[in-house]
């Protein structure tokens, strides 16, 4: 998607390699500048304070984000409430003396001044390097990557899943060692940020084990655009997150707590009325895009925000990242874990919507590739545990395991039209887990499998694999391969027969550098849908 307007025109003239002084210049002239511009910024520190990122890579040019904040947690992110121009440069090399895309962009108040730049005309395949300047200051250099074209062969792709990182509960140990993977692309699956106010100085409680809040956030529960935006610039200014985001590409997604824990579509938990509590979700979702690579295709309108969408790896992968909050149904039976009755089966109830279910269905029934991810939000395994001994078998009404239908719908069309090369990556469970997917829970073969990566960060340290869940769950499910309570990611390697998915911890999180390991591999082979231990 190429923006031709008076920057992006610039870009590809400049990618394209026609770039003279002349063109530039009748170029910048096409269109006036805001009658309010600040042509001469001033700032008491670098603006940069919040990092650069890359995302939503295509085969000509990514996005390349950065938002001006030189006091990123006063009002305004200490900016006058000015637009100004950032100029922005893409080279071929990492000490950019090779520029091959450059330009000026406009950074609005009216979005945080946040800047968004639609990369285009680059060759396919390869890395890029680029900054941003403003006001005498220079960006960190950032890294993005270009997709494959199309129809290239391709015979190895790598890239790293997480999410749930909250700032409260660790430090980013994860995100420095993601920083340092050799991947194509990160996933993120969602939770960002954390909505929550500040926990205090005292003991908190995560599943019913006590710790100390490792670092607070600032101010109340988020629910203007001032506050969000505060949040966002917080958890940003961790320099282990923005070394992640520097290094390569991402594909993002919100889950709930970039609005409010375990929202579903115009229903929020405390029973606020839809129409009032869309208010909240709508400045939510302008924070998220004021603060993610995102293309202007996302840019939310109103309370919407245009999320699930596709990526093509050559003819090794097809990428579809789906968005299964905004057009949920509530979740049944109050959202609390429970039996799995007569709800969790209506047709009336769906996880993705009409619009979204058919548009993934005509993706997959049209894919060419060799493999297919479903890169999603939350579990798709039908997992059942006990609270006791005594107690009856229950299930997270949050997850798939409360959308029965509309997971049936899914897993059915995998089975009919693309079996034994889909593979699920998903997350907010805060632990790891690998497993098969089951259409029934007493078939013999499964049709597709699931890693879900755990958190960066939430849920602290964690107690490893032999606590009362794990056990339960083990026990329950036979189709659920490996889980453990610890922080970290799933890093996936993926060639023409084989998708490998390593499931990756730190030792310790509320301690600096902690030590990764990993925990446990699987792998699955093309057309033999299953997880076997690598």
């Amino acid at each position: 998607m190429v923006s031709f307007g008076r920057r992006g025109f610039v870009s590809g003239l400049v990618a394209g390699g026609v770039g003279s002084s002349f063109l530039l210049e009748r170029a910048f002239a096409a269109q006036k500048d805001p009658r309010n511009l600040d042509k001469n910024p001033k700032f008491i520190a670098s603006p940069f304070t919040l990092g650069v990122a890359s995302g939503d890579p295509e085969p000509d040019g990514f996005v390349i984000w950065t938002r001006l904040a030189p006091t990123p947690l006063d009002e305004a992110g200490g900016m006058p409430l000015k637009p100004m121009y950032v100029v922005w440069e893409v080279a071929e090399d990492e000490k950019l003396t090779r520029v091959v895309a450059r330009g000026q962009e406009l950074a609005h108040p009216e979005l945080a001044h946040s800047v968004h730049v639609e990369v285009a005309g680059l060759k396919a395949d390869r890395p890029y390097w680029y900054r941003f300047r403003v006001g005498g200051y220079e960006s960190p250099i950032g890294r993005g990557q270009t997709l494959p074209a199309p129809g290239a062969q391709i015979d190895r792709v790598r890239f790293a899943a997480a999410g749930c990182q909250h700032y409260e509960e660790g430090y980013y140990t994860a995100w420095r060692a993601i920083a340092q993977e050799p991947v194509d692309f990160v996933f993120h699956y969602g939770d960002y940020i954390y909505e929550g106010k500040d926990s205090g100085p005292g003991i908190k409680q995560m599943n019913g084990r006590p710790f100390k809040v490792l670092r607070r956030h600032v101010g109340p529960e988020c629910y203007s655009l001032d506050e969000y935006r505060r949040r966002y610039a917080q958890y940003k200014t961790d320099e282990d997150l923005q070394a992640a985001h520097a290094a390569t590409s991402w594909f993002v997604s919100f889950d709930d707590h970039e609005v409010d824990n375990n929202w579903a579509g115009d229903t929020d938990q405390d029973g606020t009325p839809p129409d009032v509590f869309l208010f909240r979700r709508a400045v939510a979702m302008q924070a998220y895009y004021e603060h993610m690579p995102l293309r202007r295709r996302s840019l939310p309108n109103g309370s919407h925000m245009q999320m699930y969408r596709s990526a093509r790896y050559g003819n090794l992968l097809n990428v579809f990242v789906l968005d299964t909050r905004q057009y949920r149904s509530d979740q049944a039976y109050g959202d609390k874990d429970v039996a799995q009755g007569k709800d969790v089966w209506s047709p009336q109830r769906t996880m993705m919507g009409k619009q979204q279910e058919q548009w993934l269905f005509n993706g997959l029934a049209q894919s060419d590739t060799r493999w297919n991810l479903l890169a999603h939000q939350v579990m798709m395994l039908n997992l059942a545990q006990r609270h006791s001994a005594q107690s009856e078998l229950t299930y997270s009404m949050d997850q798939w395991s409360g959308y029965l239908y509309s997971r049936k719908r899914l897993l059915d069309f995998v089975q009919q039209h693309c079996p034994g090369n889909v593979v699920n990556i998903t997350g907010d469970a805060h632990r790891h887990f690998a497993g098969d997917l089951l259409v029934n829970g007493d078939d013999k073969k499964p049709v597709s499998v699931e890693f879900l990566a755990t958190s960066i960060t939430s849920g602290s340290d964690g107690v490893g694999d032999n606590d009362h869940f794990s056990q339960s769950v083990r026990q329950e499910n036979p189709w659920l391969k490996a889980t453990t309570d610890k922080r970290g990611y799933v890093l996936c390697d993926i060639d023409r027969d084989h998708w490998r998915g390593d499931l990756k911890i730190i030792d310790k999180v509320m301690e600096q550098n902690g030590t990764l390991s990993t925990y446990a591999s699987f792998v699955t082979e093309r057309g033999n849908p299953g997880l076997q231990r690598a």
